[in-house]
């Protein structure tokens, strides 16, 4: 194996983001729910060591939840969007 597969890179998927005080989010409880700032068809953030690379969509297979690469990320929209 080459040096370069050796790199690890850790992987996220930002599925929206949500913005509120700490005192309201200390007040949730379980079955709290969390509004966040995306639609349902809206394509999803991947991002490899918190810098996004790519977008992609949730597809459910069975019991699993996947994601599916719908092409490469535009940094400067995933910054204005924070």
């Amino acid at each position: 194996m080459s040096q370069l597969g050796a790199v690890k890179v850790e992987l996220s998927v930002v599925l929206g983001r949500s913005s509120m005080p700490i005192q309201q989010f200390l007040r949730m409880g379980r079955g709290a729910v969390i509004p966040l700032d995306t639609e349902e068809d809206a394509p999803i953030w991947i991002l490899a060591n918190n810098h996004p690379i790519a977008r992609g969509e949730i597809v459910i297979q069975g019991d699993r939840v996947t994601v599916e690469i719908l092409g490469p990320a535009d940094v400067n929209a995933f910054n204005a969007a924070a």
